[in-house]
């Protein structure tokens, strides 16, 4: 603030400083802003002051001016003491001495300005003292105390004892007369106003003893409110809460307890607004603070209740713990201080007081008041009370008596409800006080719930407005909420009270399970940790569940099971919660606990689906075990418990259905393991891989079979827990939705959810979603009625198109509905004209058929490409997939095993005497039941099967249209039909077999039933690798009848000319066209028959070789599990089934450790092997292997322009083919070579393939010679002597020939030297070094490639060794061809240098073949295309084929030989006699093997052993074992003699230009070196070899 007097007007005060100051005091006074002036002088008259007191300004001067200034306003005195009185304070506080003397002198001076009385009131009495305006300031003191008692504390009227006690007396008479006549409180009052006046009383001591009389009677509440009412007036209006204070601050010492009288009467003043509630609060006690410090004190005591209660504690401590807590309980029961707040809101509450008591609750922490059962109790009577009219109205139960409330006394209590809307505006939020607590009163408990059922009623109904409707939606969201906070609190709180479960069930049954599942969440999860109480209540649940839990076992089923119910009435969330735990650690509980669930209210099994559903959902939890291979035992417990018990027990079971369909929506398949095990306990559908083979018969009959004989368990009482699973379906709108998910969910499975997961687990998720989806749609289909059925289920197209759906499985989903069209049909037609000619009911049944398929036709040709259909029809396609097995055949034996089986049951009741004979009857009577119904049962399908296979004969012409080929055709049934449906399930395999044959009897057009068989059973690589687990089994079936009839038409003649010898299915020419002539030539004969199934056999054998070889799990695993499938019918040839069980045996010792499944599965299948192993035969036996054999074929091959004899076309081509292709796989990695290359390989290949397993006779001889080499090691050393001679001329001719080759073939030979040094890793002459070194050093590696390299040349050589008549026929007229032959030759594939390709291309197949395992054979469709291309281009190359096993090498073989012949003729006349000897000794040979079989097969034996056997044997042929150390050395020794040619060979080609004659000797010498060194080292190299070759396999 800007000083008023500047220092220029102190210095010169005298000149003009004064004047200035009094015009400015005098302008400030005449102001007119009061306030401003008033201050500003003020401020003027300090600062004057102030210069004094500093010493700038004598105090004389100030006075004089003040003198002057003082007249200016009225005021200025007081104005001039304030001054002083400021700075009195202030120079008191001063330590400068001399400031506090100027201002006492200012002081003395102004004494005449400013009255003593003024200074004496504002002054210190100190400085007042110093002035000389008082003598003594401690008497002055002294004395104002005095007089401020005397004004202030001095009662001045009278002392309460002068009041008269005859006033009291006559007051309290007046207030406790009779009031029940016509005295009003007006009256009342005047009197009391006459005592208080006449007899001096105290006005507030008599309001005091107008509330007492008022708290002695209480009933007058109409005469005393008013009455306090008008006394009021005539006091303050905080008097009467002041009095009342003063009455609850007398009970408030720790002893005193207030009286409820007094509560009722502030209660009552409350509520007529007579005091405020604000003002009473603060008397009562205890403060707020204290309530909310007891209350946390509360919930962290419950805490350590459920930390004791959840602490393992040991026995010794146990003891000590107890004696603690009692201690503890014992303090504790001291009485609690009394809380007034709480009195007073329970008579707010008795009196109906909801506003006030609502604003006293809303002042403490949520549920502490209500925790306090008093005033749970009065709040509850308060609901009660309100809810009267409405409940007596929509609430009572009929036939109720019921006991009527009558409503309160006093008008502001809150309006009773009359409709639902006005529950909401009081009664809700009364219960939503009440929370947990509404549990002290059951009957309203009962009475809300009724409500809320009655409410739900009205809710459910239609027809209200919109505005209605939307009030019923906030109503309905209220009751919900009402729900969740106060009822299911409250009934955890009850004392396991079932009337209240089944009474809120009947609430909760309204509600969707969505709103109920809500619900039962947040009571599980968020109410429990809302309350102290609740807190409590939860761990002691646990507690008592353990206690059960650990006892439970079978025999106690009982107790333990009443037990539980009573725990499961109040609390069943966190029961099962922990009983669910239970079970998922240990599955052997599952039993017993679904046995002790029958004493649960129907609420409790409504909450156990929620709790099933929240355990399946847990996201913590891992699905798969650690390994990432198998579900997780968890998972697993919980499917098996889910079905259990919602079989037994009446649950809904909408929600697990959902869940499970959304889980699928999620991509995720683990849980369909629930719908599974639901399905079949409450269906009694099973899903089993391991059905027996009478199974799967009684399955392919009707219902009663089926329930009878198909299924391991008894299938009893299913009958309402399916009606309740498929009414949960239907109305729920899940049946389709669920089929087509796991439809889908099969591909997603492998594409999806499989990305990362083990194969293993893959297969089995896969086998899961597939089995369930096979389960389910049998389930719909035989518990669904027809129009259901129909209605759910939309077209195949739609199906397939529009929902995505794997054709397999809509057609599976769609197959029901055809049966159920086909047979309403029939039943009207049958109907409409009564003809009993079984003629006509199959004309009927035909028509039917017509009408339900016709549209099925037109839909399935959208599903495939419009070429498919050039080969089979729609017509055939929609037949074979909408048939069954039912339809196709009658399992009469079924039917009489299980007939047989109830007449020894009435039997055995007849012999049983301890039976009651009511029982007897009984028993007997079902029998007699069931077996009338089976053979009714059995004669429906017998007529059935017959009509459809009178259908089938007429729809068979137009099955298969065969517009590409024959082979096509089968291709298409193959791919499109077979194999698709024989993995689809177990009965679908047995389904497939039984079709093809069916076909086949019915003698369909352009069928080729050996096509289709030999295309089954060539190649199962592929198929058994690509299936899974369950898979393999079904398709394990399937080939298991396909050979089952094979067997048949094997082992008999009779019966293969019955059904198969004029039968257009073993027709051996393919043509395009239907020509199906019933020439006996075509046909092919039982002998060769017995070839081709030899042949299958024995591809059977390799391809389960090369499966066991891989080390792929997989493969190993399906092909154990086929195997296993197909024991009855393979192996039936001792020494396939010897080559078999030498590969398992093997897979067993590696397996042990680590894989323990293959290991289980691969001993299983060992042992069943050797039990077969008795009826096993010797392979002559299987089929005839002598020479006629051979002679058999060429008469089947003169049949039919451009075709060829059919066995020999499946037994050689389909062969070399697979061995090419097997090779072409191989090549692919060296795509630096041509195309030329490759077609020379794959025909090449032919030949040697041809020898081990084309030719079925030379095959078995092999095998028969591998016996003679186990029994004789001598006749190996004559052989080999035998052999090498004949060799030998034939080496030297080929030698001398090379020089004079024709320039093409030599060029074709540079080119194939090329590809050889590309292939192999040493040329020629880098052999013949390591040859030399070989026999210098003899170290071992030098020769185990030698030796492995040389056995091929003279696997090769051997083979040149048997000439034969047609080779010389052959060789005379195609000589001169052959001259020029380096053009057309290599076109054809079969001519390449000789030297070369014995040594290199063999060599390097050799070792492919021992890779070959790592490599699958071809598929069928690409095998048998190829079949047919070769068999249509040239007819005499086959004719070559056939006429000599060793093929299409003898050809090349021959042009080798005419060239030599050519240039020998132009050199020396000496070769001609060499040649003349050999042609002599050719002869000799082919005559002896003609005659002398042992001779044939010996030399058979050298020439098949070593190159195709020996070739096999590395990797292929099934003769392989552990035990081939005899045979290899037997082959060794064979080689090294093929060793020495080869060598002479090389040596000669070097030496080809110096000169014949040297080369000659030279032969002769080396070959006498190489004899004289074998015999040396003979030993050592076969061990060499034999390491080698391990090595390679």
């Amino acid at each position: 603030m800007a000083a008023l007097l500047p220092a220029e007007w102190i210095k010169n005060w005298e000149k003009g400083g004064k004047n200035e100051f009094v015009q400015l005091c005098r302008a400030l006074s005449e102001n007119k802003n009061h306030d401003v002036g008033f201050r500003d002088i003020q401020q003027a008259l300090y600062e004057l002051a102030y210069h004094v007191v500093r010493g700038n300004l004598k105090h004389d001067q100030a006075s004089n001016v003040l003198g002057d200034v003082i007249e200016f306003r009225e005021d200025m005195p007081s104005i001039l003491a304030d001054v002083f009185c400021i700075l009195d304070i202030e120079t008191s506080c001063l330590e400068e001495k001399n400031k506090r003397d100027h201002f006492t002198q200012l002081v003395l001076a102004c004494l005449y300005l400013v009255s003593d009385t003024v200074l004496k009131e504002r002054l210190d009495p100190e400085t007042l003292e110093s002035l000389g305006l008082i003598k003594q300031s401690q008497q002055f003191n002294q004395k104002s105390v005095k007089i401020k008692t005397k004004l202030f504390y001095k009662q001045q009227k009278f002392n309460l004892l002068r009041e008269e006690n005859e006033g009291y007396a006559k007051l309290i008479a007046e207030l406790g007369q009779d009031l029940s006549g016509n005295i009003t409180s007006d009256l009342i009052l005047e009197n009391i106003k006459s005592l208080i006046g006449c007899f001096n009383l105290d006005p507030n001591r008599v309001l005091d003893i107008i509330l007492e009389v008022y708290e002695c009677r209480p009933e007058y509440d109409d005469f005393f409110v008013p009455l306090i009412e008008s006394y009021m007036y005539m006091c303050e209006p905080q008097t009467l809460c002041h009095i009342l204070g003063f009455k609850f601050k007398f009970y408030q010492d720790p002893s005193g307890e207030t009286p409820s009288s007094l509560y009722r009467v502030a209660a009552v003043l409350l509520q007529h607004n007579l005091i405020d509630l604000e003002d009473l609060y603060v008397h009562l006690l205890p403060g707020d603070n204290a309530i909310i410090e007891e209350h946390k004190r509360e919930i962290v005591e419950a805490k350590q209740i459920v930390r004791k209660l959840t602490m393992v504690v040991l026995s010794s401590e146990k003891t000590e713990e107890k004696e603690k807590e009692k201690e503890k309980e014992e303090e504790k029961t001291e009485k609690p201080p009394d809380n007034q707040k709480l009195g007073l809101l329970e008579a707010l509450l008795k009196i109906g007081d909801w506003h006030h008591a609502q604003s006293i609750m809303d002042q403490m922490p949520p549920f502490y008041s209500t925790s306090h059962k008093p005033i749970a109790i009065a709040l509850c009577q308060l609901v009660h009370v309100t809810i009267e009219p409405l409940y007596r109205r929509v609430g009572v139960p009929k036939g109720a008596k019921g006991s009527p409330i009558s409503s309160l006394p006093n008008k502001r209590a809150p309006k009773q409800a009359e409709s639902f809307e006005e529950l909401r505006k009081e009664v809700f939020n009364m219960l939503c006080y009440l929370g947990p607590h509404l549990s002290h009163d059951p009957i309203l408990f009962a009475k809300v719930v009724r409500l809320g059922k009655a409410f739900m009623k009205e809710f459910q109904s239609d027809g209200s407005k919109q505005e209605d409707k939307e009030k019923m939606e906030t109503l309905f969201s209220c009751l919900l909420s009402i729900t969740d906070q106060v009822l299911l609190p409250s009934l955890s709180l009850m004392d396991c009270n079932a009337c209240m479960s089944e009474e809120l069930w009947g609430m909760f049954k309204t509600f969707p399970y969505q709103y109920r599942y809500r619900l039962y969440g947040q009571w599980k999860n968020e109410t429990y940790n809302s309350h102290p109480l609740l807190v409590k209540v939860k761990a002691q649940t646990i507690d008592r569940a353990k206690y059960i839990m650990k006892r439970l076992t079978k025999e106690n089923v009982k107790p333990s099971g009443r037990q539980i119910g009573k725990l499961s009435h109040s609390n069943p969330t966190i029961l099962f919660d922990y009983i669910l735990s239970q079970i998922q650690k240990y599955d052997n509980l599952i039993t017993p606990v679904v046995d002790s669930l029958k004493y649960l209210t129907s609420l409790n099994y409504d909450v156990l689906a929620y709790c099933i559903i929240e355990a399946l959902a847990n996201p913590e939890k891992e699905r798969m075990k650690h390994d990432d291979t198998t579900i997780s035992s968890w998972l697993q417990s919980l499917a098996s418990f889910c079905g259990a018990v919602f079989r037994k027990y009446p649950i809904e079971l909408a929600g697990l259905l959902q869940y499970v369909a959304n889980q699928l929506k999620a991509g995720k398949s683990f849980d369909l393991l629930i719908l599974k095990e639901v399905v079949q306990k409450m269906a009694g559908i099973e899903i089993t891989e391991e059905m027996t083979m009478e199974q799967l018969e009684a399955m392919t009959g009707g219902e009663q079979l089926k329930a009878e004989g198909g299924y391991f368990g008894q299938i009893r009482n299913t009958k309402k827990s399916s009606q309740r699973l498929k009414d949960a379906l239907l109305d729920h709108d899940l049946a389709l939705p669920l089929c087509l998910l796991m439809a889908q969910q099969r591909n997603g499975v492998v594409f999806q959810e499989g990305g990362e997961k083990h194969l293993k687990l893959v297969g089995k998720l896969y086998d899961q979603c597939h089995d369930t989806l096979v389960q389910f749609g049998g389930f719909l289909a035989s518990n669904l009625s027809t129009e259901d059925y129909i209605k759910r289920v939309p077209s195949i197209d739609v199906l397939c198109n529009e929902f995505h759906t794997p054709h397999d499985a809509a057609f599976f989903l769609s197959r029901p509905m055809y049966a159920h069209h086909i047979s309403s049909k029939y039943d009207e037609l049958k109907k409409a004209e009564k003809g009993n000619k079984q003629q006509h009911k199959v004309h009927k049944y035909i028509t039917s058929c017509e009408l339900v398929m016709a549209p099925v036709h037109e839909a399935v040709i959208s599903l495939h490409l419009p070429k498919v259909w050039d080969d089979i029809s729609p017509q055939f396609y929609a037949t074979f997939w909408s048939l069954t097995m039912y339809d196709l055949a009658v399992p009469h034996s079924s039917y009489d095993r299980e007939v047989n089986k109830l007449k020894v049951q009435m039997k055995a009741i007849d012999d049983n005497q301890e039976m009651p004979p009511n029982k007897k009857k009984k028993e007997k009577e079902r029998c007699t039941a069931l077996q009338d119904k089976l053979l009714e049962e059995e004669k429906k399908q017998l007529e059935h099967v017959q009509r459809v296979l009178q259908r089938l004969k007429l729809e068979k012409d137009n099955w298969l249209l065969a517009k590409s080929t024959k082979n096509e055709t089968i291709t298409k049934f193959l791919q499109l039909c077979i194999f698709p449906r024989c993995i689809f399930s177990a009965i679908d395999a047995v389904y497939c077999a039984h079709f093809v044959e069916l076909v086949h009897q019915q003698k369909t057009p352009n069928f080729s039933t050996l096509l289709c068989y030999d295309r089954v059973f060539s190649d199962i690589i592929y198929t058994v690798a690509s299936c899974t687990e369950n898979e393999a089994s079904r398709y394990g079936r399937f080939l298991c009848c396909m050979l089952e009839t094979v067997t048949r038409w094997h082992s008999d003649r009779v019966i293969y000319e019955k059904e198969c010898g004029n039968y257009p299915g073993f027709l051996t020419i393919l043509r395009a066209t239907g020509f199906d002539g019933g020439n006996k030539a075509d046909q092919l004969d039982y002998e060769n028959f017995r070839h081709v199934v030899h042949k299958w056999h024995y591809k059977l054998t390799k391809a389960s070789v090369h499966c066991l070889e891989t080390g792929e799990y997989t493969h190993i695993r399906n092909i154990l599990i086929v195997l296993t499938k197909i024991l009855p019918w393979y192996p039936k040839v001792l020494n396939l089934g010897q080559a078999l069980e030498r590969r398992v045996h093997k897979i067993c010792q590696e397996e042990k450790e680590k894989r323990p499944d293959l290991y289980a599965l691969a001993m299983g299948y060992s042992g069943q092997l050797k039990s077969r192993k008795p009826f096993m035969i010797p392979e002559n036996e299987f089929h005839h292997k002598d020479p006629p054999a051979r002679n058999a074929v060429p008469a089947t091959v003169q049949n039919g322009p451009g075709g060829a004899g059919m066995p020999t076309s499946l037994t050689i081509n389909t062969v070399r083919l697979e061995e090419g292709t097997a090779e072409e796989t191989d090549k692919l990695k060296e795509k630096s070579q041509g195309v030329v290359k490759v077609i020379n390989k794959t025909v090449n290949a032919a030949p040697k393939v041809t020898t081990s397993n084309g030719n079925s006779a030379s095959n078995s001889k092999i095998i028969k010679e591998k016996d003679d080499k186990e029994k004789s090691g001598k006749e190996k050393d004559k052989e080999k002597k035998d052999k090498t001679p004949a060799a030998t001329p034939e080496m030297k001719a080929l030698g001398k020939d090379g020089k004079d080759k024709p320039k093409e073939e030599r060029a074709n030979k540079e080119e194939k030297a090329r590809e050889i040094k590309e292939k192999t890793p040493k040329s020629d002459k880098e052999k013949e070094k390591v040859k030399k070194e070989e026999k210098a050093s003899k170290e071992e590696k030098s020769k185990t490639v030698v030796t492995i390299i040389e056995s091929k040349s003279t696997a090769e050589k051997e083979r040149e060794k048997e000439p034969s008549r047609e080779r010389d026929l052959a060789k005379e007229m195609k000589s001169k061809e052959n001259a020029k032959g380096g053009e057309k030759v290599p076109v054809a594939g079969s001519l390449k240098s000789p030297v070369p390709r014995s040594e290199t291309s063999e060599s390097e197949r050799e070792q492919k073949r021992r890779k070959v395992d790592t490599h699958s054979s071809p598929s069928h469709s690409s095998t048998v295309k190829d079949n047919l291309n070769e068999l249509k281009e040239s007819s005499a190359k086959h004719y070559i084929n056939h006429t000599t096993p060793t093929l299409s090498k003898s050809k090349e073989r021959e042009v080798e030989k005419k060239d030599l012949d050519k240039s020998r003729e132009r050199s020396r006349e000496r070769e001609k006699k060499d040649e003349k000897d050999r042609k002599d000794r050719k002869r000799d040979h082919s005559n002896s093997d003609r005659e002398v079989p042992q001779d044939s097969t010996k030399r058979r034996k050298e020439e098949n052993g070593t190159t195709g056997s020996s070739k096999h044997s590395k990797s292929e042929s099934p003769s392989d074992s552990p035990r081939l150390n005899e045979k290899e050395k037997e082959k060794n020794k064979s080689k090294s003699s093929g060793k020495e040619k080869g060598d002479s060979i090389k040596a000669e080609k070097m030496e080809k230009s110096s000169s014949g004659s040297k080369k000659e000797s030279r032969h002769d010498k080396e070959k006498t070196e190489k004899k004289e060194k074998r015999d040396s080292t003979g030993g050592k190299e076969e061990k060499k070899h034999h390491k080698s070759s391990d090595k390679h396999r």
